[in-house]
């Protein structure tokens, strides 16, 4: 814990040199570390970073900044997070919290999770190789599991075992809910033939949990059900805190690490 000096202690001029350096180092830190160690001082840092950052470089060259691409029509960036081997995330330009924002459910929102599956390339470009899409995740995780209060989804690959795992739903009735334990924690998954409208995992979720509250609960990955995720569908995976076991972040069965780019 930090030692904290009384205010009253302070001389104005000693009081304003503090801020100054406070300022400087945390404008260091914006710039040379990732979002997890921003997430300690800003929990608005992603955010900062599409916006000021990404967005307008975008709109004034044509090309988007320190992000790997943002796309000004279906309003999303792609940002490679230096946290990991082939971790992106996928960021709205538009001003949206999370999981539990009514936005993400209105009519016209994008479809962040099909945008999502579609950068999934950027993971495989980061390894230098193509992946199945059953070893390929996208996560989202709960405002109580996050650091960050702006939308991103997690896209990369997934935990060797937790793809075994998931390979047992492969050939699921679409639609329909199948309870399961994957690294001890209970998710209930369901297998869909597409991941958008009525498919879109936000609103499947949504179904059985009807309001903000309910849904700043949960968390979501989708990976796909099998090597072609055109072929086989996709299962979304999903689990709340307010479950026996269960859990408010799936970020767990991702591997930052990719190993099995490597064969392991």
């Amino acid at each position: 814990m930090p030692i904290r000096m009384p205010m009253n202690l302070l001389k104005p001029t000693r009081l304003r040199h503090m801020l100054v350096r406070t300022v400087a180092v945390l404008a260091v830190a914006f710039t040379a570390t990732s979002c997890t160690r921003l997430a300690a001082v800003d929990s608005n840092a992603l955010w900062k970073i599409v916006d000021v950052r990404c967005v307008p470089s975008q709109q004034a060259t044509g090309t988007p900044g320190q992000c790997t691409i943002v796309d000004l029509d279906k309003r999303y960036a792609i940002l490679k997070d230096i946290v990991g081997r082939s971790q992106h995330l996928l960021i709205p330009t538009d001003r949206v919290t999370g999981i539990e924002s009514p936005f993400v459910l209105t009519p016209n929102a994008p479809n962040y999770w099909d945008d999502a599956w579609v950068s999934r390339l950027y993971v495989e470009k980061s390894v230098k190789r193509t992946l199945p899409d059953n070893q390929l995740g996208l996560e989202i995780n709960s405002p109580f599991r996050r650091t960050q209060n702006q939308l991103h989804i997690h896209i990369d690959c997934m935990q060797g075992k937790a793809s075994d795992a998931l390979a047992r739903h492969a050939k699921d009735t679409p639609g329909e809910w199948r309870w399961d334990t994957l690294d001890g924690q209970r998710y209930r998954i369901m297998r869909v033939t597409s991941l958008t409208q009525a498919n879109n995992p936000f609103r499947i979720v949504a179904r059985d949990n009807k309001d903000a509250a309910a849904m700043a609960m949960q968390t979501i990955l989708v990976t796909g059900a099998g090597p072609s995720a055109e072929k086989d569908g996709w299962l979304v995976v999903n689990s709340g805190l307010d479950v026996d076991n269960g859990s408010g972040s799936a970020e767990g069965l991702l591997d930052h690490a990719c190993r099995v780019a490597d064969g392991e």
